[in-house]
Parts: C-alpha cells; sequence; structure tokens
C-alpha cells in the first residue's frame, strides 16, 4: 500500500466523511416534520420532495450521524442523530402492533408494510448509535433482533424470509431474498460490536453461511438474489424485468463485493475457514466479469455466464468495491487489492463526479455519461410498485431543474451534493 496517495489516508478519508455530513446536516435535517429529507437530486442538490419519509433513509442517516462521532466529528453530530431515533421511536414504530412502518407522507404513515429490510437498518441505526453513546437506545438493539427473530426468521433455512402486513401477515409469500438477509447480517454484527452479546454474531454467522457460502454452492459459486418459499434458487424471478431498481434478475457485482467485505469483518470474530476464501471468490467474480474493462466501472448485473445484462453504472457498487477491496487488502496483505481500490477510485473521480459542482451521480451510463434518473421520468415513477415509489416529488423536481431557479450550491458543501442517503451512509462507513 503506498501510504503516500491521498485518498487512502485515514485524515483524508475523515476529512470527506465530515464533509459530507456538513452539507446533510444543513439540507436533510428536516425540523418541520422530523427526521431527514432523504429526496435530494443528484443534478444539482436540490430538495424535491420535503414530506415524504422512508423508513430505510431514516434509519441510514442516524447510523451516518453515529460514524460521524465515533469519527471524532463535529459535536453536532449527536443531536443529528438523536433527531432521527425520535423520529423512529415515536412516528415509525408502531407500540399498538409493534414494528416499524415503511413509507410516511410528514408523520402520517401512508404504507404499514412490514420489512425485513428496513427492519434490519433500524437495527443497524439503534447499534451504532449505542456503540457512538448516542442516545438511551441499547434496549432498542434487543427489541428489535426480537421483531426479526420473531416474525422474519425461518430456523429450518437458516435465514429471513420476506415482508410482513401491519398484522403480520406474509406479504410476499412465495419470495425469499438475499438482499435483505445481506442488511440483516450487516446490522447483526454492528449489534455484535455494540453489545458483545454472542447471539447476534452467532445469527450473523448462520445467515451467512445460507446466503453467502450454501445457496451459492448449489449454483454457480456466485451470489444468487432470488429465492422461491422453500428457499430454492429462483432462476425465472424478474427474467422480464432485468434492469429492475431493487431486484433484478441476473447476479450483482456489487452486492458480491457488499458481501466480501462483511465476510472479512465476520472473519475477524470468528474462525471459520471459509469466510475469507468466499470473500475473495466474489471480489474475483467481480472485478473479472463485473468490471467494464473498456469503459470501467462495474455493471449492474451480469448473466451466469459472465456476460453483461444491465450495463449501467451505479454509484454504490463503486464504494461496496472500494470497501471490500480495502478490508481485504489490510488483512490479506495482497498489494492487488489495494490496485483495485486504486482504479475504483480513480473511475469514481473521473466519471461518477461533476468536478465543476462536486456532484456525485447515483448511476451512470455505460460511457461515464449521466444516466436518465428517476428525476427526469416521472412516468416511469408512477408505474413502480407504491411500495417502491421511494422518491416522489420527481415532475417537481424536473420543473426546478429546467425552470432556472435552483439554487446555487454553497461552495463549502459543494463536494457531497448529490449523496443519497443510500450513498452517503456506504460512503461514511467506509472510513471507520
Amino acid at each position: 500500500m503506498n501510504d503516500q496517495t491521498p485518498f487512502r489516508s485515514p485524515e483524508w478519508l475523515r476529512r470527506d466523511a465530515i464533509d459530507a455530513l456538513h452539507f446533510h446536516r444543513e439540507r436533510s435535517v428536516d425540523t418541520h416534520f422530523g427526521g431527514y429529507v432523504a429526496q435530494v437530486s443528484d443534478r444539482d442538490g436540490a430538495i424535491y420532495d420535503s414530506r415524504t419519509k422512508h423508513l430505510v433513509p431514516t434509519a441510514r442517516f442516524v447510523f451516518t450521524f453515529s460514524v460521524g462521532k465515533l469519527l471524532d466529528g463535529p459535536v453536532w453530530c449527536e443531536p443529528a442523530a438523536e433527531h432521527g431515533l425520535s423520529y423512529l421511536r415515536n412516528v415509525a414504530y408502531d407500540e399498538e402492533r409493534d414494528g416499524y412502518a415503511w413509507l410516511f407522507e410528514g408523520r402520517e404513515p401512508t404504507d404499514e408494510t412490514r420489512s425485513t429490510y428496513g427492519h434490519a437498518f433500524v437495527l443497524l441505526a439503534y447499534a451504532t448509535a449505542t456503540r457512538a453513546g448516542i442516545g438511551d437506545v441499547a434496549d432498542r438493539i434487543g427489541e428489535t433482533f426480537d421483531i426479526l427473530d420473531e416474525q422474519f426468521w425461518e430456523a429450518d433455512h437458516g435465514a429471513f424470509a420476506s415482508n410482513r402486513t401491519a398484522d403480520w401477515e406474509p406479504a410476499e409469500p412465495d419470495y425469499r431474498g438475499q438482499n435483505a438477509n445481506m442488511h440483516a447480517t450487516e446490522a447483526l454484527l454492528a449489534a455484535y460490536e455494540a453489545t458483545g452479546e454472542e447471539r447476534y454474531r452467532s445469527r450473523a454467522a448462520t445467515v451467512a453461511e445460507t446466503i453467502a457460502r450454501d445457496k451459492p454452492d448449489e449454483a454457480d459459486g456466485l451470489l444468487c438474489e432470488h429465492f422461491t418459499s422453500d428457499w430454492e434458487v429462483d432462476w425465472e424471478y424478474n427474467r422480464d424485468e432485468k434492469a429492475d431498481l431493487f431486484r433484478p434478475w441476473g447476479y450483482q457485482p456489487g452486492h458480491m463485493l457488499e458481501w466480501a467485505k462483511l465476510l472479512v469483518r465476520l472473519h475477524h470474530h470468528d474462525d471459520a475457514d471459509w469466510y475469507l476464501d468466499r470473500a475473495e471468490r466474489f471480489f474475483d467474480a467481480s472485478v473479472t466479469d463485473g468490471w467494464d474493462d473498456e469503459r470501467g466501472g462495474f455493471y449492474y448485473t451480469i448473466d451466469r455466464e459472465g456476460e453483461p445484462i444491465v450495463d449501467a453504472k451505479y454509484t454504490w457498487a463503486l464504494e461496496e468495491g472500494l470497501g471490500a477491496a480495502a478490508r481485504l487488502g489490510a488483512t490479506t496483505g495482497d498489494d492487488r487489492y489495494w490496485s483495485w481500490y486504486d482504479r475504483i477510485h480513480d473511475y469514481l473521480h473521473e466519471y461518477a463526479t461533476n468536478r465543476s459542482l462536486g456532484i456525485r451521480y447515483e448511476r451512470l451510463t455505460p460511457d461515464g455519461s449521466i444516466h436518465p434518473s428517476i428525476d427526469d421520468d416521472p412516468e416511469g415513477q408512477e408505474r413502480l410498485p407504491p411500495r417502491q415509489r421511494l422518491l416522489r416529488g420527481a415532475g417537481v423536481a424536473g420543473r426546478r431543474l429546467t425552470s432556472g431557479s435552483r439554487p446555487e450550491p454553497p461552495a463549502r458543501e459543494s463536494a457531497t451534493l448529490g449523496r443519497s442517503p443510500t450513498l452517503i451512509s456506504r460512503t461514511v462507513e467506509r472510513r471507520l
């Protein structure tokens, strides 16, 4: 590793993370409805929907500001995180029926689905806040784990089931997915690191064995995304919706990189001998078949032969690649991971960031230009199932972005514009 490379420097990374938090402290902390404003355009940083609240961005922002305190950031990181903790408990949590609703208009629930994915992020938020000494929420870690355990856990299969209704009936009886289980593993590791309680590490290891070891061994050795209710690989799910924003058909290099990062974390807490081997396999598949050798960046999805299916590039996959490369490089001592770290960073800097404005785009076309986004496709947004309409107000955004009335971004925060809660949380997490 070349310690002179600025973007590998711990202090450079810390400053970059704090810069991101500065922007969102001023733009995203919602003092009217509570919680956070998540709908910020990746074109110019304009807010295009301040009312819609979503469980996952709320939890991600709590996580992010908590990490800010762990990084010895500004004193306002703590109250900014407490702001989100209050929304989680006083608005998102349904005390009568237990569990957390999915979507809100201001402070009123508009979708009360009980999401496995959402509850995993709530657990991550409480665990990270506790580790940072923010809020009196240590008891919420066990409470949220109990919800996941009692309502979603399928012990016979060693994994979490899919979504439930507000009354805890199956909302997707025929579907099981790896994505929610991946984020549950992330949250369980955070819970273990915050509390030292063995049940969290043990459950994370069980999910990893199912999703990252056993199920890939039943297929091509790679990470399968979709399963039937009996946890058989479902090769047909969304075959006709290959570019689905949340559940595309095929293998996702970004998720394999994310699992590589998690498996290295498990390796440091457990003595199982398969973690590093599988992490390296996922990483190698992602950079061998998932990386666009001609134009750079990770394809969104690849098929069973390693050929690209959807060749658009998402910034979050690049962030996961940086995290996986850094963890593998530090753990194995193999310089090839640091070489990939440099290559991924160079692409991210060259193509995924408009350096004149400092905007980091969410999605790029194969040649590195900006991909038409949800901001520009209100009709496409309306075609999404209601539970997937995370970014409303697209029509207003389109008008704001073309009318010349958009606000000029503050120069001090320009390096952080356009980063969604998803991207911000992944970016800041990489700094730890």
